[in-house]
């Protein structure tokens, strides 16, 4: 019975030893330091503080399998089959529950910047190791970033970036009046993980006037896309968006038809004529108490815009790549949309196709059209933009606005002169970036603020 009562004082004592250790060092990683106290839980907030949040809750779900299945097998035969498979799972949930934990602890080397040798030290003296990182001021996490940076993008966005300075709640409409253009107010694009909310856009706030064409740039997770189906109400954020007037959340019924979305994969049947292809846009489009006089009309000028008209009558799969482009803009230009997307319509295309193509974008935008692009070769047409859109990752992986306004004003805003260069400036550096994603997010928030308190200043003058 003594034994007993040494053996439960000593384990008693180890683990107040290492919840201590743990409480310490949650609190240099900026988490609640009590999480150590909860035996199961405090494994999900080593992960975050190992920058390997999806292993600590692996543990805890694993942890909870391992019970259970104990449990049920406790309760059965053990001569069994079932009872040889469910030991066979017990078995394989330990063996990933040392998988999950050896990660943690490699995490916590890479962001402490201590040598890989202290995983040992973790996996076999784990109080000794929780109290030297814990009690040490010489164990400080040096490499915060890697908090939201496990190589695994469905981790990211927990934790925005905090920007010292942020723009006001209300609508920015850079003079733009609210009954003209494309007006934007993203305050946020999230979705939930179990009861954790993860950001996708933040704060992204910008007018476009009419009879624009604009460049959408950002690098590999961004939020391009994202933005894109905010905008267009095909995935509705916390967010305002207007349309000559018109909420487009709110009219989506109506405002549908006056926004049209080209992918980057042409969706065309090869086996119809252009012509036919272009009809069958028509009516599935078109409201059906359009004149078929009037829809024939259309697609005359949709032909005419884009250089159709004279092989109207030859197969879509004897086009070229361009062509083949042109004819899918044309199903979506059918409609006439006030709102026109693009994702990569040069893809595959030479410089030469490419210049044409974007010229027709051009001609479409100075009919009064908002044109919105996404490129990766941008530079080779850029001078045909009016605006620019660079969205970035902040270092906690959320997207956000980083710049908005004319070719020549980002240039100068970034410091280059290339559009390529200027998406390589917010990049991360895992991705060959300068990783400067957080300094422009704030340096463009803090012009814009500016701006808006002169323009604001000047406005009161004249009143």
């Amino acid at each position: 019975m003594q034994v007993d009562v040494f053996e439960m004082i000593s384990q008693f004592l180890w683990e107040a030893l290492f919840a201590a250790g743990l409480y310490k060092l949650f609190s240099k990683c900026g988490k609640k330091g009590w999480w150590a106290l909860v035996p199961g839980l405090r494994y999900l907030r080593l992960g975050e503080c190992a920058g390997k949040e999806r292993e600590g809750r692996a543990l805890i779900l694993l942890d909870i399998s391992s019970i259970v299945l104990t449990a049920a097998f406790s309760l059965m035969n053990q001569d069994s089959r079932s009872a040889l498979l469910i030991e066979f799972a017990i078995l394989a949930a330990a063996m990933m529950k040392i998988g999950s934990t050896i990660r943690i602890y490699t995490g916590l080397c890479r962001v402490f910047d201590r040598k890989n040798g202290w995983v040992a030290v973790w996996f076999l003296f784990s109080t000794l190791a929780a109290l030297v990182w814990g009690f040490s001021p010489k164990f400080q996490p040096v490499h915060r970033e890697l908090w939201n940076d496990d190589g695994n993008d469905m981790d990211a966005g927990y934790n925005p970036a905090f920007l010292s300075v942020s723009e006001q709640d209300e609508l920015r409409y850079d003079g733009i009046p609210l009954s003209e253009g494309l007006h934007i107010n993203i305050r946020e694009r999230s979705v939930r993980d179990l009861a954790k909310k993860r950001y996708l856009l933040k704060d992204i706030r910008l007018a476009i006037p009419e009879g624009s064409l604009v460049l959408l740039l950002g690098g590999s997770g961004a939020g391009k896309t994202t933005f894109i189906n905010a905008v267009t109400g095909y995935e509705k954020a916390d967010a305002d968006i207007f349309l000559k007037g018109k909420n487009v959340y709110e009219n989506y019924d109506e405002l549908v038809h006056k926004i049209g979305m080209v992918p980057q994969q042409d969706l065309l049947r090869l086996n119809d004529t252009v012509i036919r292809t272009l009809e069958d846009a028509a009516l599935l489009r078109l409201p059906s108490s359009v004149h078929y006089k009037e829809r024939n009309q259309r697609i005359d000028e949709v032909m005419d815009i884009l250089g159709l008209a004279a092989g109207k009558q030859g197969l879509v799969s004897k086009k070229s790549g361009g062509q083949k482009k042109r004819i899918s803009i044309g199903t979506e230009l059918i409609t006439d949309p006030d709102l026109f997307i693009l994702d990569e319509p040069d893809s595959g295309l030479d410089g030469v196709l490419a210049r044409e193509l974007f010229s027709k974008l051009r001609q479409i935008a100075d009919q009064g059209k908002i044109v919105i692009v996404i490129t990766h070769t941008p530079d080779r047409v850029a001078d045909l933009f009016d605006k620019v859109i660079v969205l970035a990752r902040d270092s906690g992986r959320v997207g956000r606005l980083a710049f908005y306004g004319s070719p020549d004003e980002a240039r100068a805003f970034f410091g280059r002169q290339t559009m390529e260069e200027i998406v390589m400036r917010v990049n991360r550096e895992q991705e060959g970036g300068e990783g400067k994603a957080d300094e422009y997010i704030e340096a463009f928030a803090e012009k814009r603020a500016g701006g808006s308190s002169e323009e604001k200043t000047e406005a009161d003058n004249e009143a």
